[in-house]
């Protein structure tokens, strides 16, 4: 279509300047003589565009001419650029169109919106597939204001931080990189003396925003960081199998809330109709005793078969909680 067209050599010229008529006619698949009659079109229409004469000429913008073609205020422009992680796209086959598309939109974006734009697309990754493991419980944050600021004006940030693995609480001077979200939890990703660390936002006690710089290591990259630190969790063996059968009428709702403890080997069995009448076998694997004591959120539609140490702790655990309820009268 024309009017297609119209648009494509107006953001084309608005992102490089000047092209030849041949360059132009060659990336829009028309003929140079289409290209002359479409650059009339906008003239028309008071676009400054105009033809330079010579080796060295071609279609031009009068210089400084930009106009926003998308529409997009600027927290709209940012709002775009906060992706999904790459592997969501890819996964759809999509990895390349939405770099495409993106390259366009920011091409067609006004001057004064670009920075913040390409800032926000790397200092911001969403990532909506939850840990393998169980991430633990959702406490509530401070909010994410100062951990922006950090972010988005290169500064040094000051936590005081409760470690997951052991509850004590410390400090920590960090270099900050950017935020992620992975599936609702969100977590800073900085250097501390130089190692990369993950922090979730929700752990934090006190967050205070510094005068001095950032130190960044050169040519890194949050999104580099994220997959480095993201593999290092979901990539350590889990190395507790368990076997376990649940209940036919709970097993849709079980796989949704354990896909990711499911042994890769297991397959659901075709048979599993969820009537309730019967009992599906899965095999799990787990990082701990501990981790596994998860199934006991289903209660008595599920039973754990095997290891035998898991059994008991299963056990005692519902005789604790038995006991609490118990009618003493």
């Amino acid at each position: 279509m024309k009017s297609d067209r119209l648009l494509s050599i107006l953001l084309l010229l608005q992102a490089h300047g000047q092209l030849p008529s041949a360059d132009l006619a060659d990336r829009l698949g028309v003929s140079v003589r289409t290209i002359m009659r479409d650059v009339e079109a906008l003239s028309a229409t008071g676009v400054p565009v105009y033809t330079v004469r010579g080796p060295q000429g071609g279609i031009a913008l009068l210089p400084g001419y930009r106009t926003d073609v998308t529409g997009l205020t600027a927290d709209e422009s940012r709002a775009l650029f906060v992706l999904m992680s790459g592997s969501a796209h890819t996964d759809l086959g999509l990895g390349q169109a939405l770099g495409s598309a993106l390259r366009k939109v920011m091409t067609a974006l006004p001057a004064a919106h670009r920075p913040d734009a390409d800032l926000m697309s790397r200092r911001v990754i969403i990532d909506p597939v939850r840990w393998r493991g169980a991430p633990g419980p959702r406490r509530p944050d401070a909010g994410l204001a100062p951990f922006q600021q950090a972010v988005f004006t290169d500064r040094r940030l000051r936590l005081r931080y409760r470690r997951g693995r052991d509850n004590r609480v410390s400090v920590y001077t960090l270099d900050p990189y950017g935020l992620v979200n992975k599936a609702g939890v969100w977590y800073l990703v900085a250097d501390h003396k130089g190692e990369p660390r993950l922090f979730r936002t929700d752990r934090v006690q006190a967050a205070t925003v510094l005068d001095a710089p950032v130190r960044r290591r050169a040519d890194v990259e949050l999104s580099d960081l994220w997959e480095q630190l993201r593999e290092g969790i979901d990539g350590v063996p889990a190395p507790l199998a368990v076997t376990a059968r649940v209940r036919d009428d709970t097993l849709a709702m079980f796989l949704r809330v354990h896909v990711t403890d499911l042994a890769p080997s297991w397959e659901r069995p075709s048979d599993a109709a969820g009537t309730g009448e019967g009992w599906t076998e899965v095999e799990l694997r787990f990082r701990s005793l501990l981790a596994a004591t998860a199934l006991l959120a289903f209660g008595p539609t599920i039973e754990v078969l095997a290891p035998d140490d898991l059994r008991e702790v299963m056990a005692q655990k519902a005789r604790e909680t038995a006991a609490l309820y118990r009618d003493e009268g």
